[in-house]
């Protein structure tokens, strides 16, 4: 029987876990054993009580846990630590980008683990269930129009009252990803007037129907790959999309950036001088800080004020609301795992892309830097 480990995520901030007792409980059935090491799904408010109770096994320490499973399931990419209790023959899997880490994606090949990375999955049909990208940024898009709230003096919605007729707010999300589509539809549902901005015009149907306004620009150039996500423009086509953004951004009274190229450091969206055009009061909430930042003022993991606008660079949002996050990712690894597997049997068929796409490394080769 295979064994799953399910170790405490040693990230700092880090609150998800990445199989939850549901999870464990699906995973049973199907044949294999979970291992939960003890507190791990604690942030997550997933006692290990609960995980008994799904036919789990809770172990003392991450060490005993490395020591008996055949697979580990994370979250975030482990530690120096973490790689150098795994044993030889291990399959870890997580969700991360290789170049964040090369010195432990080295130490994870030396060591000979076999280990994926969900950040990698390739966009086709059979592999959506494992697409634990989509799922988490789910919860960022929500999670930074709650953020725009919170930071605004005003109210999104409008609102009638004794003291006078209060308009709505007026908010643009830059990227309609599963990130830019959610904060369309939470702007949208907490009453503000939502318009929406994307380089792929394909996408246009999709803002229309969650009920906001596509603001349209041409662009003489392929704009999307065959995966589906945003190209990275030419340097004439870009200098064009800055100006185009910046009249929009001076009436919007909230921003919501998401732009991000995998593997590349976020494209800048929105220069220090749209910035300064803005109306004081307004706020910016920039989904790409980890990776850089859409906005040029952005600080990663910071609120400031510039110009009088706020401009807020959100870390690792889908963590700030562990128990849905940890539930969907918690779908997305299951998935996976079970697709390594056949008749009980651990099988890495090579000839599967989305096995060969998300290896990162195996057999003492690093496969993906």
């Amino acid at each position: 029987m295979i064994r799953i480990g399910v170790p405490k995520e040693t990230t700092v901030g880090e609150r998800r876990v990445a199989l939850v007792p549901d999870a464990a409980t699906r995973l049973a059935k199907a044949g294999f054993e979970v291992l939960v090491e003890q507190g791990a799904g604690e942030a997550a408010t997933f006692s290990d009580a609960a995980y008994r109770e799904a036919g789990a096994t809770v172990v003392a320490g991450a060490a005993e846990l490395a020591a008996q499973a055949d697979m580990i399931a994370r979250v975030q990419r482990p530690s120096a630590a973490d790689a150098a209790r795994y044993r030889e023959g291990t399959v870890l899997v997580a969700l991360f980008q290789p170049g964040q880490d090369p010195a432990v994606v080295r130490q994870l090949a030396e060591r000979r683990v076999s280990t994926f990375s969900l950040a990698l999955l390739p966009r086709i049909t059979r592999a959506q269930p494992m697409d634990a990208l989509s799922s988490q940024a789910t919860v960022a898009g929500y999670k930074a129009v709650l953020l725009a709230a919170a930071a605004s003096g005003r109210f999104f919605p409008m609102l009638v009252t004794a003291a006078g007729t209060l308009p709505p707010a007026r908010a643009l999300i830059l990227g309609a990803g599963v990130a830019g589509l959610q904060a369309i539809a939470t702007a949208r549902r907490l009453g503000a007037v939502v318009s929406a901005f994307d380089v792929r015009p394909a996408v246009k149907e999709q803002v229309a129907s969650l009920g906001a306004t596509f603001l349209d620009m041409t662009l003489e150039e392929d704009t999307q790959t065959a995966g589906g996500y945003a190209k990275e423009l030419s340097a004439d086509a870009h200098q064009r999309e800055l100006a185009f953004i910046a009249r929009h951004v001076r009436e919007a009274d909230i921003v919501i950036t998401t732009a991000q190229i995998p593997g590349k450091p976020a494209p800048e969206l929105i220069t220090a001088e749209a910035v300064e055009g803005m109306r004081a009061g307004s706020v910016i909430v920039d989904l790409a800080a980890e990776s850089g930042g859409n906005c040029a003022l952005t600080e990663p993991g910071a609120e400031v004020v510039r110009h009088g606008v706020a401009i807020l660079g959100p870390m690792n949002l889908a963590s700030t609301m562990p128990l849905h996050a940890s539930q969907m990712y918690a779908r997305n690894i299951s998935s996976f795992l079970v697709h390594l597997v056949k008749d009980g049997a651990l099988r890495l068929d090579f000839e599967d892309e989305i096995i060969r796409d998300t290896c990162v490394t195996h057999a003492g080769e690093v496969k993906r830097a």
